[in-house]
């Protein structure tokens, strides 16, 4: 795999150290690039970025405390829908917009991915693997899986979409996304065998496919 170490990735502020998905990310994004977070909560993926990798970004949130949150923390934020779309955006203006476990929450999923793509050069979307060995056995015991990757009730859940690796793969396929890196996490550790089954969170980075 052609990209740093997850290890070597780290930013200076104590706040992320729980947060192994961010350096992840951070290892597949080029120093000084245009970074769109769609979903950005309180801005934190942004600032590590840009701590890590001076990085210009950019959010869009639609809640309220969110987008507050996002200003105190110096984050360019615009207060948007994502499911209605990035009409505010020029086509190429990002060298790569994230969906940060945010993918299984959207109702028009091809849609978000189509406007990632248009608006970047390069897509990275990262989300809980509905394959991952436990959530199997709670489905098989009856339940609907609850972990640190899903950790929703049934009833209060913001999921809709969940998927597997291999159910992502496939919608690349057949929408026109071409994937050029996938990396499986559980934890701070990488899962090369049985990804499918053992990997409790998917990243990919990925392109129009040409």
């Amino acid at each position: 795999m052609n990209t740093e170490d997850v290890a070597d990735i780290t930013a200076p502020s104590v706040a992320y150290t729980h947060r192994p998905d961010f350096a992840v990310i951070a290892a597949w994004v080029k120093p000084g690039a245009k970074v769109l977070d769609l979903g950005c909560g309180d801005g934190s993926l942004i600032c590590f970025l840009r701590d890590a990798r001076n990085i210009r970004g950019y959010g869009v949130e639609i809640d309220d405390t969110n987008v507050l949150a996002c200003f105190n923390n110096g984050v360019n934020v615009i207060q948007s829908d994502l499911e209605s779309g990035l009409q505010s955006f020029e086509s190429g203006s990002f060298d790569y917009v994230v969906l940060s476990q945010t993918l299984q929450a959207v109702k028009n999923t091809e849609n978000i991915v189509k406007e990632m793509l248009r608006v970047s050069k390069e897509g990275i979307v990262s989300f809980p693997n509905f394959g991952y060995w436990k959530n199997r056995l709670q489905v098989l015991s009856g339940n609907m899986p609850v972990s640190e990757a899903l950790p929703y009730q049934w009833f209060d859940t913001p999921n809709i979409h969940n998927c597997t690796l291999g159910d992502f793969e496939e919608f690349c396929s057949q929408h026109g996304a071409r994937i050029l890196e996938r990396r499986v996490m559980s934890g701070n550790h990488q899962i090369t065998f049985m990804p499918n089954l053992l990997g409790m969170l998917a990243f990919y980075r990925f392109e129009q496919q040409k």
